[in-house]
């Protein structure tokens, strides 16, 4: 993890907030250059669709409460690991937040030593993987779900009209995937919408 894009609060578009963070504020760009990294600043919506496919990582430099709308932004874009900054600005803005649930894969602070910014980058890396990996799973298991719906009922009228057990019907369910060269579940589809056809 080398280049990180460096997310600013005002990157909202509908901010009203200069272009200029006040100087008193530690910003993530010093702390990740002194140590080696390369900051991506942003501070527009068209910056970060030019930048984020160069970006290993995203730093967020926002409120909490709008973690979820910026992630879906990057999300649509790019998947990377999102960290939080969580300056003394940045804490104090979120106070209201504290409850949310907001999802990041890290926590940077303007204080962290080297060796603290280094595994916490390292950390943030691993739980974004299994991030992706558990919403993958989580996918093909809806997609399972929503497949296994779709083949009860197309066995449900298949015994109907035929006046078969539910398991010999699955096997005609099944021996008619196999002729037509489909799979058992777009078969059931087109039987499920066919009898739904027929009754509107």
């Amino acid at each position: 993890m080398r280049s990180l894009l460096v997310i600013h609060s005002h990157a909202d578009p509908a901010s009203e907030q200069a272009d200029t963070i006040p100087s008193w504020q530690a910003e993530p760009e010093h702390l990740l250059e002194s140590n080696g990294y390369l900051p991506l600043p942003c501070r527009h919506e068209s910056e970060i669709k030019q930048l984020i496919h160069n970006a290993d990582a995203a730093v967020l430099n926002i409120p909490v409460g709008t973690i979820s709308m910026w992630s879906s932004r990057l999300e649509q874009t790019k998947a990377i690991p999102l960290l939080w900054w969580c300056s003394a600005t940045s804490a104090l803005s979120s106070t209201e937040a504290c409850e949310a649930d907001e999802t990041v894969d890290g926590i940077l602070t303007p204080s962290m030593a080297a060796h603290e910014l280094n595994w916490a980058l390292h950390f943030s890396a691993k739980r974004f993987f299994e991030r992706q990996h558990w919403q993958s799973e989580r996918k093909q298991l809806t997609a399972r779900l929503e497949e296994r719906k779709w083949i009860d009922m197309a066995k449900g009228i298949l015994g109907e009209v035929n006046g078969i057990p539910e398991a010999e019907a699955y096997d005609l369910l099944r021996k008619k995937a196999m002729n037509e060269r489909k799979r058992i579940v777009d078969v059931a589809i087109s039987i499920v919408k066919a009898q739904q056809m027929l009754k509107a």
